[in-house]
């Protein structure tokens, strides 16, 4: 079966976005991991299916399926493509819309400038949400990684994050901790984990080990992640700058019970078509 699709990306973190196939299932795991090689494939960190969507006020249901080819629930980035991708289709009255997805409903923004900003959701720290294997909720986690402890902050926004603060976001041992965290068994799911070096209230560095792909250039719900985690130590401001690999994203969350804002650019790189199995 021949599958078009959009290559697109939000400073760097990448997606293929296809429409659903009509009538059939998503491609199989293994197919979606050939078309993820960087090498022999088309290349992405996530693949991003668009299907009718099952109520009148949201545009589109997405689904979202890492490099690995699994199923998650959430994508920040990947949503403010999708939104980016039905503005440049016409199917965006004004500047405002609503999409569906797996963790829940999504409303995203057209702005100015090329950038799209996306409402997150109010951010979760309830461990059983992530879910994550704590007695009781805490700002702050002892982790035993490899007979090191290490400390985390813990939190869902629509997929789990846990976030280690760390003095140089460059010098930090993404290559080593990041696999070790993303599947230590506390985290039945596995878990993105994110890297954080706080530059001042208002500014910090992050890099993020995604679940299911690695290191990517960008992770909008793992900066919402580490905002959030911030934010709730007391470290940093309602709008934070957030510094990543492939650029600056940025975050707005007033504070608890309140949501979270994701903003920054969505492009389009190339569209094309690809044979896949069926």
């Amino acid at each position: 079966m021949r599958l078009e699709f959009t290559k697109m990306h939000g400073l760097g973190n990448d997606f293929i976005v296809f429409d659903a196939p009509a009538g059939s299932a998503p491609p199989a795991a293994a197919e979606l991991r050939r078309l993820a090689d960087r090498h022999t494939g088309i290349g992405f960190d996530q693949a991003l299916m668009l299907e009718p969507s099952r109520r009148a006020e949201a545009a589109v249901f997405y689904r979202i399926f890492n490099a690995d080819g699994i199923e998650v629930e959430q994508c920040g980035n990947g949503a403010r493509c999708i939104a980016a991708l039905l503005a440049r289709r016409g199917r965006v009255q004004g500047a405002d819309l609503t999409m569906d997805s797996p963790a829940g409903e999504i409303r995203a923004r057209i702005e100015p400038l090329g950038l799209v900003s996306v409402d997150m959701g109010v951010p979760d720290f309830n461990p059983a949400s992530l879910p994550f294997d704590a007695s009781t909720e805490a700002h702050v986690y002892p982790l035993d990684v490899g007979g090191s402890e290490v400390e985390i902050g813990a939190v869902s926004l629509g997929n789990p994050h846990a976030v280690l603060t760390v003095t140089s976001a460059a010098a930090a041992p993404v290559d080593r901790l990041g696999p070790a965290i993303e599947r230590h068994p506390r985290f039945p799911r596995r878990v993105n984990v994110g890297f954080m070096e706080i530059v001042d209230r208002g500014h910090i560095r992050l890099r993020v080990f995604e679940r299911g792909t690695g290191e990517t250039l960008a992770c909008g719900t793992g900066a919402c992640a580490a905002v959030a985690v911030g934010r709730r130590h007391g470290r940093l401001d309602e709008r934070v700058a957030v510094h990543v690999a492939g650029g600056e994203l940025t975050i707005s969350w007033p504070g608890p019970g309140k949501n979270i804002w994701l903003k920054g650019p969505a492009e389009v790189s190339f569209t094309g078509s690809v044979e896949i199995d069926t």
